[in-house]
């Protein structure tokens, strides 16, 4: 986790609090304490190098106001011919968050240095003559025909004429030696952040953070709770972890229809619980996909856990099995035996001789196996205990009609999940043909 200077002098223990016992007592300590470059943590300051647009994408609470503000404040004390854009949502927004906000450009601006405000004309002037003005991306023609040296653009991804103003905005950037615009944003997957995103490493720099990273300057205990509420969920994955989840058009399952079928808890007892394994094809290559799923009173099925490990020998990923087997109680393995299936059934039993095994054999591929699975997810008969955001991922990454566009090569944590629906909820209707050992 980055820290910031000041957060690095206090871990120095005694050393830590002479320093700043010392700068309490000098004329130079209230400059150092408005110094951002000693506040700031690493994701906060800008990059290196030459680039046009700077990007900070992050979850909420993770400074990213803040950092815009002073990033405003360094252009506008360095170059008294700098004319800066502020643009957010909309003016009003530019107004309360950007300039008047707890973290705006009037709150962290220094007495010595203060830019004054003309809210009626929707200026700040510094004492040195550089000058910013507010706009909003609501209305796109503001920024039509004004001239910028620099601009900030907040929370881009929540602008209804996004692209619009965003276009005015570049096309203004035509003063200085080097215009530049910082964009600050959590994360979601409109036309104009995931654009940006494809230009990384180009003109376009993009930062990227969690809010957790923050948690010093947050209220006691929040970060904690909204893990406790939303990690691993998208909406958690998206504003905490600063994630950007992107739709995959004409996949099996999308994020909403997941989100749909989750629950915090399992009512009652379950009645049957297996464990699914879609072994990896070689030793040490992908993953081994080993999901825990069972039938709830309610005739539901429910997925409760994934145990899926990666880069384990034969012997690692069946001890695996066996481990999440006993862990929960599961009256079968139900394991995809494809590739190699007398290997599959003896390392597996070599690692628990009384493991309840079955071997399924794949005739169709994974994608026209998960159909009916996607189905039964429609219908609300399947839920997830939690979130399992790994093998979520290789869901949504599952095409209609076959093909795979998820993380890794396979999706192997989502074919286990097919073999367990398939196992509890398809029966004989169900594609797997099963030999018991």
């Amino acid at each position: 986790m980055e820290i910031s200077g000041r957060e690095w002098l206090v871990a120095e223990e005694a050393a830590g609090r002479a320093v700043l016992d010392l700068l309490e007592d000098l004329p130079a300590a209230e400059r150092l304490a408005q110094e951002w470059r000693y506040l700031a943590r690493r994701g906060q300051l800008p990059p290196a190098g030459a680039w046009r647009i700077w990007l900070m994408m992050a979850g909420r609470g993770y400074g990213k106001t803040r950092a815009g503000a002073e990033w405003v404040r360094a252009v506008a004390e360095a170059d008294p011919a700098a004319r800066i854009a502020l643009v957010g949502a909309t003016l009003g927004e530019t107004r309360s968050v950007m300039v008047e906000g707890a973290s705006g450009l009037l709150a962290i601006a220094p007495w010595w240095n203060r830019p004054s405000y003309a809210p009626a004309l929707r200026t700040l002037r510094w004492p040195n003559g550089a000058m910013a003005t507010l706009y909003g991306a609501a209305e796109p023609e503001s920024l039509r025909g004004p001239q910028f040296s620099h601009g900030w653009a907040d929370e881009i991804a929540k602008w209804a004429s996004g692209e619009a103003a965003w276009h005015n905005l570049m096309m203004g950037l035509r003063l200085g030696a080097c215009p530049q615009v910082l964009a600050t944003t959590t994360p979601r997957p409109v036309p104009l952040v995931r654009g940006l995103v494809a230009r990384d490493g180009g003109d376009v720099v993009v930062t990227r953070g969690r809010t957790a990273e923050n948690a010093g300057n947050l209220a006691p205990g929040f970060v904690a709770a909204m893990t406790d509420s939303y990690g691993g969920t998208r909406l958690g994955r998206q504003e905490l972890d600063g994630e950007l989840i992107e739709e995959v058009e004409g996949a099996l399952w999308s994020r909403d229809l997941i989100e749909r079928c989750r629950v915090a808890h399992v009512p009652g007892m379950l009645t049957r619980v297996v464990v699914a394994v879609d072994p990896p094809a070689s030793a040490g290559g992908d993953a081994c996909g080993i999901v825990v799923a069972g039938v709830g009173g309610d005739g539901r099925a429910y997925v409760i856990a994934d145990a899926s490990v990666a880069g384990q020998s034969p012997e690692g990923w069946a001890r695996a099995v066996a481990a999440a087997a006993l862990v929960h109680g599961a009256d079968r393995v139900v394991a995809e035996a494809n590739n190699g299936g007398a290997m599959v059934a003896s390392v597996l039993l070599a690692a628990e001789e009384a493991l309840p095994l079955k071997l399924v054999h794949a005739s169709r591929g994974k994608s026209a196996r998960a159909e009916p699975v996607a189905a039964l997810y429609e219908a609300g008969r399947v839920a997830h205990r939690g979130a399992f955001p790994q093998m979520e991922d290789q869901m949504c990454g599952l095409l209609a009609g076959g093909g795979y566009v998820g993380p890794g090569r396979s999706p192997d944590r989502a074919d286990a999940l097919v073999w367990a629906m398939t196992e509890l909820m398809l029966g004989k209707k169900g594609e797997a043909r099963v030999r018991g050992m």
